[in-house]
């Protein structure tokens, strides 16, 4: 055997039993009482443990990645399930909510605003975390917290929508001498074809739709920030805020640390100490699939590096989930 072919063997052979190992690890079985779609695990706040109530208890509830029907850090029907479970566990008495999210889609983004307002119908309290990015869909599901924190570097707002990118690709094909016709019925069945060009009426269709999600959108912030449509409505031009601007524009209530929320939170709304139970929705993978999720993290790595890029960005630019028509986007 040559020795660039040994050298790649053993490469290959030591990368082969990591991902053993890896593995053999996740399958040991939890002893948090974590379900088989979600990390769940206790702690209390602070030292005193022996003043903690532990039948009663506040939910940290985190809300991260792209906001689609499933992906690899976010699941739809895990989020509104869970949120449908602790709104009736009589021991639970509030969520705190913490968003690390870019947005997303926007019928996943209000369904999940609902299901927060209605968790709320049962007399318990919703007070959010903003993380890293808490930007579009990821605002918009914060709006449903009693109060909303954020961590000083938090970038935030981003309010409002897109309802669709197009590309044309006809004058492309037409140098190339390829022609294209589709037999259709309903001069606008086939908006948003890459192989025909949009019409002034297809723009004026797609307009109306991103107004009217606009509209619901600032009218959420209006209502929910108490402030008027029109100031909500002058915040919201797309643009980001950081912390300190978003607490000037009355977006937020408080820049904090996590932990000090979480003690704020008990002393306003219980006057006293409670566990937190951590929700954290995790896929759970194959043993190949485990393999091949674990080499894939490590090519997108090297890319990123190669790139000057942070992984997550990188990430962001792969995700189907993010980029897919006709899911209308808060970004």
């Amino acid at each position: 055997m040559t020795k660039a072919f040994k050298s790649g063997l053993a490469v290959f052979i030591s990368i082969f039993v990591i991902l053993i190992v890896i593995a053999a690890v996740q399958f040991i079985p939890k002893s948090d009482g974590g379900s088989a779609s979600a990390a769940v695990s206790s702690s209390t706040n602070r030292s005193t443990a022996n003043k903690v109530n532990t039948k009663e208890y506040i939910a940290a509830l985190y809300v991260e990645g792209t906001i689609a029907v499933s992906n690899n850090t976010y699941n739809q029907h895990w989020l509104l399930s869970t949120i449908d479970t602790l709104k009736n566990d009589s021991r639970n008495l509030g969520i705190a909510l913490f968003v690390n999210s870019p947005g997303g889609a926007v019928y996943q983004a209000d369904e999940v605003y609902l299901a927060l307002q209605d968790y709320k119908t049962a007399g318990k309290k919703i007070w959010v975390y903003q993380g890293p990015m808490a930007a579009s869909g990821g605002y918009y599901i914060s709006c449903a917290g009693n109060q909303i924190y954020a961590n000083r570097n938090t970038l935030t707002g981003s309010i409002g929508v897109i309802s669709g990118q197009f590309v044309d690709v006809t004058e492309f094909l037409e140098n190339l001498g390829i022609y294209t016709e589709t037999i259709h019925s309903g001069s606008n069945k086939l908006l948003g074809s890459s192989t025909e060009p949009l019409t002034d009426e297809q723009r004026d269709i797609m307009q109306s739709i991103s107004d009217e999600c606009y509209q619901q959108f600032v009218s959420i912030v209006a209502n929910q920030r108490h402030m008027s449509y029109d100031k909500a409505e002058a915040l919201a031009d797309g643009r980001i805020y950081t912390a300190s601007q978003a607490l000037d524009n009355g977006l937020i209530d408080g820049i904090d640390s996590w932990s000090n929320m979480l003690d704020t939170m008990m002393l306003r709304e219980f006057d006293r100490e409670l566990k937190v139970i951590n929700y954290k929705y995790e896929p759970q993978l194959g043993f190949m699939n485990r393999m091949l999720s674990t080499l894939s993290k490590l090519q997108k790595q090297e890319a990123a590096a190669k790139l000057g890029l942070p992984v997550s960005v990188l990430e962001q630019i792969n995700d189907e989930n993010f980029n897919s028509y006709p899911a209308y986007l808060y970004r």
